[in-house]
Order: structure tokens, then C-alpha cells, then sequence
């Protein structure tokens, strides 16, 4: 089963590429990666926890290589996000006018790298297929980006081999920090080594903050995230979708497999780093994000905001901060991939995302308006979505950190910042709501088309996933539980 999610995208990327119709291939294989990713959740045995469906093939003996493939509840949630925001990328996918088979083959070929990665238990190949998901990232922006793609594509390409350089860096010192005769690049053995101690706190000092620059440019933590607004303003929506929604869970996604159980005291060490960095996610970049103009660069900067809060989860380093910031992943990728694919649809009727020529299509586009609506509720943590769920998770497992203690902490005072950010995603949402689909509609838009009755079917696809979520969080609870719980215990010793 795993196999097949694993390598069903990229296989279907290569039958595109020799000839197979693009768009209903494409359609096909995501969705029987959906189907298989589902049949594995449900099939994951909770109560044994642990990784399951384990593969593997030797590579090469000599260098210790073996290509592994396991999954548990972390990995599965990640993998359902994965498929689920492919299938509606595809769905979402516009006549493309120009080399239509290398559009869709770049869509699977980026999610491919990402689902690759979720599932990988070999070092090497998390590092691998990470980095082949950055190729077709760079083709999607610039031949079929709008605005300024090429520069947009450069910037992104530039600011990411940076980050996954120093991120090389970070993972080849922690396979050297182990004893020579336990090295190896299976994750479960660098888990069991690193909770029993293997790796020295000054060591693990030194790692953990390579390991948080590297995976912190990959996830746009400040001030390293400039780079992420340009590239979803320019980038075709479908793959705005897949990258804000699932590659850029990667970096966080990395934290939590790696980072927190491999190096609890360098966490702890560099914990003040991290809070401080992102405090400025949330305040800044959220203030950034009300200044906007355009609907499209609101939104990246809204990315980039919103990842404070499960950096925050991942900082707190116990079990209820870590299981929201899982959700939290899930949940952000779901009311992303949303937005960007409105987004998209609205810029393709209108031509246009910038707010002030825009208004009044709710009259006009009234299922279009509700959809939007409800994403806009999603984003800012309304009760009943699985944004609230995971960011309450994630603001009580905050604040607790430090609670015996007299005064507050400083992750009580990074909480409380924290929770302005609400406040502030509030205001930026409602008002390109209002600004959008408000109002009296201009004349120009009057015999603007709503969304097509087949494009209704993926909207109200994410629609279900972050509302099922939202009011049966134990859906996903139960499988993160046994995952959290090892490096939760390993950290508090």
C-alpha cells in the first residue's frame, strides 16, 4: 500500500509524459492516492503505534543505504494532506495552453517529492525526494507563473538550495555525532540512539540550530521568508496549492521527526531562538499581511504568518503543543489550498486580484462567495474548523510550559503575543472578504460565471476535511498520540 502512494504519482507523471492523456491520467492517479491513503489511515493500528507497512531495499551495504519506506500516524496524516490537496489541484487545473503533458507532469512530480519525503525512513532519501520536488517548483513559477515569474522562480530556487545546503549540513553532523558503529541513516535507529543518549548536549546544541535555519528557510520562518510571498503571487494556482499547502509542511514535518526526538537539549538550548523568531511570523509578518493590496500576495504573506503558530506547537515540546501542531499542518494545507485555488478561479474570470477592482461577486458568483467564506472562516481559527482544534491544542501547550513557576514564562508572554495574531488574521480575512465579495458589484464583472458544478466537487471535498477535523479532532488525535509520545517522555527527562 505504501509503495503505491509512494511511487503512484510518479508513475503517472511518466505515462503523461509518453503520451497519456494529460489531464484525465493526472485525475486518475491522484485520485487512487487519495483512495490508498485513506485505505492505510484506517487500516494503522493505533494501538500498536509505531511505524507500519515497513519496506525496504538495499542500495548499498558498504555505505550503510537502504531505500526505507514506513508510516505512522505523523507520516499518515501528512500523506492524506498530500494526496488530498493533489487530487484538487489537478481538478482545479485550467486548460493549459502551452505544453500541457510538462504542467501536469510537474504537478505530480512536486507532490511525488513531498509524499516521497512523509514517508521516507532512510535519511538520505527524506533529503532526496525533498529536493526533487524543488525542480518542478521552479518550472511550475517560471513558464507558466503570472507577473514577475522568472525573477519570482529564481528567488525561490535560490533561497531554498540555501536553506537545504544548510540543512545537508545539520543531517550529515548528526549521522557523524553518533558512535561509528551505530551510525546509520535509518530514522528509527537515530531515534532509538538519540533517546538513549548517544548524541552529547553540546553536539546536539550545534545540530539543532543548523537543523533550524535549514528547515526554517524551507518553512519560511523570519526573517528568512521573503521568498514566499513572490512565489504564490506568481506562481499558477494549482501549484500555489500543492506547494503552500504540503512541500512546505516538509521543513515542519522535519522538526518533528527529526529535530525535537533526535536533539531534545538542543531544543530546549535554542527554545528562546525559536520563540523569538516566531513572535515575528505572527506580529510582523501578520501586519505585513493587512497592508497588502492583492489577494494573491495577502495570501502568501498569510502563509507565512500562520506558521508561527505550529512552530509555536513544535516549540513547546509536549504532547498536547505537538498534536496541535500536527492538526495544525493538516489543517493549514487544507484552508490554504482552498484559497489559492478560489483565487486562481476569481483571476481567471476577472483578470485581476487586486482588491479595489474588485467587489460585489458574491451577487455574481454566489457559490464562489460561500466557498471563499467558508475558507476565510477556516484561516482564522472559527470554531467547528480544524484550524481552532489544532491552534487551541497548540495555545494551551504553550502556556503550559513554565506554568509551576512564579511570573510568567517566556513562553506564557510569546502565548499571549501569539494570540494577537488571531485578532490580526481576523482583519486581513474579513476585509478581502468584504472587499472582494461585498459592496455593489462592478458593471464590467456583471456576466462573470460562477464556479463550474464539476469544480464544486474538490471545494466541497476540503470543505469536509478540515470540518471533519474541526468537530472529531480525535480522528486524527488518535493516531498523532503514539507518535508524540516517546520524544515528549525523552524531552521532560
Amino acid at each position: 500500500m505504501l509503495r503505491f502512494i509512494v511511487f503512484a504519482p510518479l508513475l503517472t507523471a511518466l505515462l503523461i509524459l509518453f503520451g497519456s492523456p494529460a489531464r484525465w491520467t493526472a485525475l486518475i492517479g491522484s485520485g487512487l492516492t487519495a483512495l490508498a491513503t485513506l485505505v492505510a489511515f484506517f487500516r494503522y493500528d493505533a494501538g500498536a503505534g509505531g511505524f507500519q507497512f515497513v519496506r525496504s531495499w538495499t542500495i548499498s551495504e558498504s555505505w550503510r543505504l537502504h531505500f526505507l519506506l514506513g508510516a505512522d500516524g505523523l507520516t499518515l496524516v501528512m500523506l492524506i494532506l498530500a494526496a488530498l490537496v493533489l487530487l484538487c489541484a489537478v481538478w482545479f487545473t485550467p486548460p493549459i495552453e502551452k505544453s500541457e503533458r510538462l504542467f501536469y507532469a510537474c504537478l505530480l512530480l512536486l507532490a511525488s517529492g513531498a509524499i516521497g519525503a512523509f514517508a521516507s525512513l532512510d535519511l538520505f532519501f527524506f533529503y532526496a525526494f525533498h529536493e526533487l520536488a524543488l525542480i518542478p517548483t521552479f518550472l511550475l513559477i517560471g513558464i507558466w507563473g503570472t507577473g514577475n515569474r522568472y525573477a519570482a522562480a529564481w528567488k525561490v530556487t535560490i533561497y531554498l538550495a540555501l536553506g537545504s545546503f544548510v540543512l545537508l549540513l545539520g543531517l550529515l553532523l548528526l549521522y557523524r555525532s553518533v558512535p561509528v558503529a551505530s551510525r546509520s541513516f535509518d530514522l528509527r535507529v537515530l531515534q532509538s540512539l538519540g533517546h538513549a543518549g548517544a548524541i552529547a548536549p553540546a553536539a546536539q546544541n550545534t545540530i539543532f540550530l543548523l537543523l533550524l535555519i535549514g528547515f526554517g528557510v524551507l518553512v519560511s520562518l523570519f526573517p528568512f521568508h521573503s521568498w514566499a510571498p513572490e512565489a504564490y503571487a506568481s506562481a499558477p494556482a494549482p501549484a500555489a496549492m500543492l506547494h503552500a499547502g504540503v512541500l512546505k509542511k516538509f521543513g515542519l514535518y522535519g522538526l518533528l521527526r527529526i529535530a525535537m526526538p533526535l536533539l531534545p537539549e538542543g531544543a530546549r538550548h535554542w527554545s528562546w531562538l525559536l520563540l523569538v523568531l516566531l513572535s515575528g511570523n505572527i506580529i510582523y509578518v501578520g501586519l505585513v499581511t493587512i497592508a497588502q493590496k492583492r489577494l494573491d500576495w495577502m495570501l502568501g504573506y498569510s502563509s507565512v504568518m500562520h506558521m508561527g503558530y505550529i512552530f509555536l506547537g513544535i516549540a513547546s515540546a509536549n504532547l498536547i503543543g505537538m498534536n496541535g501542531a500536527a492538526v495544525l499542518m493538516f489543517a493549514h494545507g487544507i484552508s490554504i489550498a482552498l484559497l489559492f485555488a478560489l483565487a486562481g478561479e476569481i483571476r481567471r474570470r476577472t483578470g485581476t486580484l487586486v482588491f479595489s477592482d474588485l467587489g460585489g461577486l458574491a451577487k455574481i458568483m454566489p457559490f464562489a462567495g460561500f466557498a471563499f467564506g467558508v475558507a476565510t472562516f477556516a484561516a482564522i481559527g472559527l470554531p467547528g474548523f480544524a484550524n481552532f482544534a489544532a491552534e487551541v491544542m497548540v495555545f494551551f501547550g504553550a502556556f503550559r510550559v513554565g506554568a509551576d513557576l512564579q511570573g510568567l514564562h517566556f513562553f506564557q508572554v510569546t502565548t499571549v503575543l501569539a494570540l494577537w495574531g488571531v485578532v490580526i488574521s481576523a482583519v486581513y480575512m474579513l476585509r478581502a472578504y468584504r472587499m472582494i465579495f461585498m459592496g455593489a458589484p462592478n458593471e464590467k464583472w456583471n456576466i462573470l460565471p460562477d464556479l463550474a458544478q464539476t469544480l464544486r466537487l474538490p471545494v466541497i471535498l476540503l470543505i469536509a476535511a478540515t470540518l471533519t477535523i474541526g468537530c472529531f479532532p480525535n480522528t486524527a488525535l488518535r493516531v498523532l498520540r503514539p507518535t508524540f509520545a516517546p520524544s515528549v517522555a525523552q524531552s521532560t527527562r
